[in-house]
């Protein structure tokens, strides 16, 4: 007969920072995407079934099943469907915490994990993590905050690079606010004042950090915003300058021309000439201008 037995030095019981916010899941047919959004906590996608693809800020990627998604903090995305193809994953907010990242599918803002042989202990912990969100038990917040860290941990150690967590990486929450103003309210008139009062700062500290976190200050991404949707409509549409610059936020016509040559050298007449494309022209703003529900 033999014994084994294993003790724990509670003297250095680690816990992670990482808090819950929510758990969803998320099932889409053909055709379907919403639209470029960001949030001020690190969010998991974990695709169950199908296809898809994620965009995260210039990249896109495709995802299909068993694959995992680790979205940081302030990182502008979204998810679509592709033709002919259903689309369903699980989502996971968490607040507190920022990765590092070190690997070729990945930089700053993602990574994206493809899991095979180790699926099934991801997934135990989603299946657990939503069972419990759906139930109104006792220790609820605690055992779905053990799950969290379990599933964080998990995804620590089987990963076949470096990856950790990286608390002083995390955007300043006034910061992450003002842009996922931004990113949603573009078209909008937006003044630096309004930006300072939905964050809750003084203007002036908000523009340094901004400018401090994302390199660039809160007007110059707001103009760069409105620029990157006129060059969609100066290629995809008929609409004349004057039409753009007021769809997109721009006072008037002549600041809308100056700053779209600003950014890209070139007027904007002289851009649709150059990267017009064949096909299918919009001639109902409603098709661009309808706000979808974030999640």
């Amino acid at each position: 007969m033999s014994n084994e037995l294993y003790t724990i030095d509670h003297t250095t019981t680690e816990h992670l920072d990482a808090r819950l916010l929510y758990v969803g899941k998320s099932k889409y047919g053909n055709d379907w995407h919403s639209t470029l959004h960001s949030h001020y906590f690190a969010e998991f996608f974990y695709v169950t079934s199908g296809k898809g693809v994620v965009k995260v800020e210039d990249t896109e990627f495709t995802v299909e099943e068993s694959d995992l998604v680790i979205i940081n903090p302030g990182v502008s995305h979204t998810e679509k469907t592709l033709s002919g193809e259903d689309f369903e994953y699980v989502f996971v907010g968490v607040d507190g915490i920022a990765f590092c990242f070190d690997n070729p599918n990945s930089n700053d803002d993602y990574t994206h994990i493809h899991y095979k042989k180790d699926r099934e202990v991801v997934e135990t912990y989603l299946k657990l993590l939503q069972s419990e969100m759906d139930k109104d038990t006792p220790y609820k917040t605690t055992v779905c905050q053990d799950l969290l860290e379990l599933l964080i941990i998990n995804i620590i150690r089987k990963a076949n690079y470096s990856l950790t967590l990286d608390n002083s990486k995390s955007v300043n929450r006034a910061c992450r606010t003002a842009k996922r103003y931004i990113d949603e309210n573009f078209r909008e008139s937006i003044t630096l004042d309004e930006l300072a009062e939905v964050a809750k700062v003084n203007k002036y500290y908000l523009s340094h950090a901004f400018s401090e976190d994302y390199k660039i200050s809160p007007i110059n991404y707001l103009i760069s915003k409105r620029i990157d949707e006129c060059k969609n409509l100066l290629v995809s549409s008929n609409y004349s300058i004057a039409q753009i610059a007021g769809f997109t936020g721009f006072s008037s016509p002549s600041y809308f021309s100056q700053c779209f040559k600003k950014n890209t050298g070139l007027q904007p007449e002289q851009y649709r000439k150059r990267f017009r494309a064949k096909g299918d022209i919009q001639t109902n703003p409603g098709n661009f201008m309808k706000k979808e529900i974030i999640k």
